[in-house]
């Protein structure tokens, strides 16, 4: 294929005129499809419908610490459900509290506590006259609305192949103490599907922090969520790491089962250091008499172990391999070769970071919405929902079905190559 910059100015226009036909045509169909959010698939759902069936009214629900489940108790998470989830999270069960359903509850709570009391006797942030967070970017979007929400500055980090810069990150972490912490989706990163190298996480384990309450803010959301049997990437245990290098307290490790059983009710749960989780509990003693232990019962019975959490999931990975493949191959059929974009092919996750021309982001996205495809807001993977370059775009191939899929690769190819010859032409006059 020709690189479109290598095409002259009536080549640009006959092409143009070629590719709106077609735009049109799949206009007219008055397609409906969704690609705007990394949701499960009902499919997916379907999977775990069998833990709807664990717990019945006939069963013991007294936990191994002997309490009843129905009643108040266990503030920090039953037995059985701290095995399974520190497993999943390769930490030892002591240093785990489990709490509800989301994970993102959980980091709210963390940066709120964080504002409101400080962190382990440090000032609260709310006193401070500048609070600083360091954003890999392109990141999540949640991240970012909590700490925008709480007025905290947020500093662009850019992602490399092997993780966040990490020159960038030691250099503002060891000399500005306004810089409190640090989001980090760290296995099948969302939206690049990046895995951060051992190399990086040492470097993150052996950071000196200009300020004592600094924290990683460590969301390993997808930790066991490979795609493939036969390539997986392996990411080294930070919360060790950390403990080994004498920075035991720098780290709070979040994860859930969200994307495991079910997104809306799920386990959530913080791993960190000894003295980290004893403020947590005292925190916890406040605002809960506990959470819901039936629905840690039901997910330790379902999955028994970590071996059946593994099994679950390759479950899961066959649903959704065919769907990453399927978006890959229209990639690179349709746009390899062309210049006008780039991608990279995750090994897990649930996204596809896609890079168009400089400018062109926010076009392709209003450009494929008008053929019936909606998609996350161009500039969502950034702080501010601000891209300086307004060139990445996520795609969530998770929630449609296949022939959905190939629908709505055909608008977003189709859509990228019109906005970029009409930016090759803008360019041309």
């Amino acid at each position: 294929m020709t690189a479109y910059k290598d095409l002259s100015k009536n080549e640009l226009k006959a092409l143009k005129k070629e590719l709106t036909k077609k735009f049109e045509d799949v206009k007219a169909k008055g397609l409906k499809l969704d690609m705007s959010r990394g949701k499960p698939s009902t499919e997916q759902l379907n999977l775990s419908m069998g833990m709807m069936d664990v717990l019945t009214s006939s069963s013991d629900l007294v936990c191994e610490e002997g309490v009843d489940c129905r009643n108040y108790g266990v503030l920090d998470g039953i037995k059985e459900a701290k095995q399974l989830l520190a497993d999943m999270m390769e930490v030892p069960k002591d240093n785990i509290v489990i709490f509800g359903n989301s994970s993102l509850n959980v980091m709210y709570d963390t940066v709120a506590r964080s504002m409101i009391h400080g962190v382990m006797g440090s000032t609260p942030w709310c006193k401070l006259d500048k609070v600083k967070f360091l954003c890999p970017v392109p990141g999540y979007d949640r991240h970012f609305a909590i700490t925008e929400h709480f007025g905290i500055e947020m500093i662009n980090i850019p992602m490399t192949p092997t993780g966040p810069d990490m020159d960038m990150v030691e250099e503002l972490v060891s000399t500005d103490p306004a810089v409190k912490g640090i989001w980090c989706v760290p296995k099948y990163s969302n939206p690049q599907g990046i895995t951060y190298s051992d190399e990086t996480v040492h470097r993150f384990a052996k950071l000196n922090p200009a300020a004592e309450d600094f924290r990683i803010y460590w969301d390993n959301a997808y930790g066991i969520h490979h795609l493939y049997e036969d390539k997986q990437d392996y990411l080294i245990e930070i919360l060790m790491e950390c403990k080994k290098e004498g920075h035991p307290d720098m780290v709070y490790k979040f994860s859930s089962t969200s994307k495991i059983s079910f997104p809306g009710s799920g386990i959530a749960a913080i791993a960190a250091s000894d003295a980290n989780l004893k403020e947590i509990r005292e925190q916890m003693k406040i605002q809960t008499i506990g959470h819901d232990k039936l629905n840690q019962l039901r997910h330790a019975r379902f999955f028994k172990d970590i071996h059946g959490m593994v099994k679950h999931m390759k479950k899961h990975a066959d649903i959704m391999r065919p769907k990453f493949d399927t978006v890959l191959a229209s990639l690179e059929k349709e746009l390899g070769g062309l210049e006008i974009g780039s991608w990279l092919a995750p090994r897990g996750g649930y996204f596809i970071s896609f890079d168009s021309m400089d400018g062109c982001a926010k076009a392709i996205v209003a450009k494929a919405k008008e053929a019936g495809l909606v998609m996350t807001n161009a500039g969502a993977t950034y702080p501010y929902g601000k891209d300086p370059h307004d060139s990445n775009i996520r795609i969530a191939p998770s929630y449609p079905t296949l022939d959905e899929i190939k629908l709505a690769m055909e608008v977003f190819t189709l859509s990228v190559k019109l906005v970029s010859i009409d930016k090759l032409l803008a360019k041309a006059e």
